[in-house]
């Protein structure tokens, strides 16, 4: 199953990857933000009322001891006062650290045992209920103490949870470090990806945009030039592979449409071309007096009529030649040709014409040039449809000049032929190489078909060359193609 998309689908498409991207990115940092705040709170919850209780209450057990020492050795009640402030202080820290337990902390069973065994002994309440009565037993402070040895005990206790506690803050304290950077890593990660993504989201579709509408403007600039575009390669299957399936449709139908009417043509000339033969023979008999003899009046009419009947040759040999030579289907005989015979040749084969206009034929060639390989006869039509048109434009007694010029990477030879008529107009200029084109002027002014130049575009073409004019109203104009040389 082919999934098809078309341009606002990938649009879409592109958007919710980036969206993807983006919001993954806030899930993770919000993940990070979440395990950082909670180590943050147990750090603050637990271990910092661990650390404070820790040490208030081996100051309190410290105080308990010393306020003992010297009510044995002194009896003064107040140091009895003393002595129960500091085990309230203690009873209160120990509290509190065993109340983590109910907050969903976890603690240490130290605590718990530190916890039960000072539930053996007077708790601060007792000790102050006997200080607040009126009648003392002095042999009850007896049972208030804790021992020595037991207070050590847990003060040694109490030391070591104290380093265990500082140890996990420190641990914690890392980890937000750890998490900390992880969260700003996994940031600008996410960010890079989200904006490379969306730069090659742009450039993809760019391309996937450009691409198409590059060739499709490619193919029209063809057919526009009186080519056939070649069928372009449909990538898609949007509405750029449909555009590109509707081109293809309507350059195939232009195609068979161009084979017909080159068919039609040929056959139409053909067959007009052997009644045309024996009217022309007609004639002739005719004016040779075969038939009998003539009278002025009469040679006056058959001189025009033989007159037209060339002209009407001329016009179907154009016809016939114009469809026999495209691009593709012609049937050449390549050899080298030497430039400096070539134009040689040519001027030769056009002199008379010229002579008659008294213009004068300049040639501009360089001494040292490569040959050419291509089909003689074919490429010396094509430059004496240049010389005939050359002559045909110029006023007598004007010169027109052929050359030769060679390309600065020395692969590809520019031959010429620059007049000095009145030029053509710039509107004019893209369309003189299609077929059937004749500007405005020269159809007010001279007869024809417009098939000279299509014809030597389809020659030159052929032999993997250009063809090319430059021209300004009044001022002339050169006409010339560009081939590539022989290789060495």
């Amino acid at each position: 199953m082919n999934l098809r998309l078309g341009i606002t689908g990938k649009l879409l498409v592109w958007f919710l990857v980036i969206i993807a991207i983006f919001y993954g990115t806030i899930l993770v940092l919000y993940i990070n933000v979440q395990q950082v705040v909670r180590l943050s709170g147990t750090i603050v919850a637990k271990n910092y009322a661990i650390a404070s209780g820790t040490k208030k209450m081996m100051e309190a057990l410290l105080s308990t001891e010393e306020n003992k020492q010297k009510y044995l050795l002194l009896k003064k009640a107040d140091y009895l006062v003393f002595f129960n402030e500091a085990q309230r202080a203690f009873e209160e820290n120990l509290a509190q650290v065993t109340r983590l337990t109910t907050m969903g902390h976890e603690i240490s069973d130290v605590w718990r045992e530190i916890n039960d065994a000072y539930a053996t002994y007077p708790d601060a309440a007792q000790v102050s209920d006997y200080l607040a009565g009126e009648v003392k037993n002095p042999a009850a402070v007896d049972t208030f103490w804790v021992p020595e040895s037991i207070i050590n005990e847990w003060i040694t206790k109490i030391s070591v949870e104290r380093l265990k506690n500082e140890e996990e803050i420190e641990y914690a304290t890392r980890e937000l470090n750890r998490k900390g950077r992880l969260s700003a890593k996994n940031g600008l990660v996410g960010l890079a990806v989200s904006s490379l993504v969306g730069l090659l989201g742009i450039f993809y579709l760019a391309y996937s945009m450009i691409r198409p509408l590059r060739e499709l403007m490619d193919g029209i600039r063809e057919i526009s030039s009186d080519r056939l575009s070649s069928p372009l390669k449909v990538r898609s299957q949007d509405e750029f592979g449909e555009l590109a399936h509707a081109f293809n449709e309507m350059s195939n139908r232009l195609r068979k449409e161009e084979r017909m009417r080159s068919d039609f043509i040929s056959m139409l000339s053909h067959e007009i071309r052997t009644p045309l033969t024996s009217i022309r023979e007609s004639v002739n008999m005719i004016r040779e007096e075969v038939m009998g003899p003539i009278n002025n009046r009469q040679e006056k009419f058959l001189k025009i009529a033989g007159s037209e009947i060339s002209r009407i040759s001329d016009l179907l040999s154009h016809l016939m030649q114009a469809s026999r030579l495209e691009p593709g289907l012609l049937n050449m005989q390549l050899e080298p040709i030497d430039p400096h015979t070539f134009v040689a040749e040519c001027t030769n084969s056009i002199k008379l014409a010229a002579e008659a206009k008294t213009i004068d034929m300049r040639v501009q060639i360089p001494p040292q040039l490569p040959p050419i390989v291509g089909d003689r006869k074919q490429l010396q039509q094509a430059m004496l449809n240049y010389l005939s048109n050359a002559i045909k434009f110029s006023e007598p007694d004007t010169c027109i000049t052929i050359g030769v010029r060679q390309h600065q990477s020395k692969n590809r030879l520019s031959f010429f032929v620059k007049d000095n008529g009145p030029g053509i107009l710039e509107a004019d200029q893209a369309f003189l190489f299609n077929k059937y084109f004749r500007g405005q002027r020269e159809r007010e002014r001279l007869e024809g078909v417009g098939l000279g130049l299509s014809i030597v575009k389809n020659i030159v073409e052929s032999h993997h060359g250009t063809v090319w004019v430059n021209s300004q109203v009044g001022k002339g104009s050169t006409f010339g193609f560009t081939l590539p040389s022989a290789p060495e």
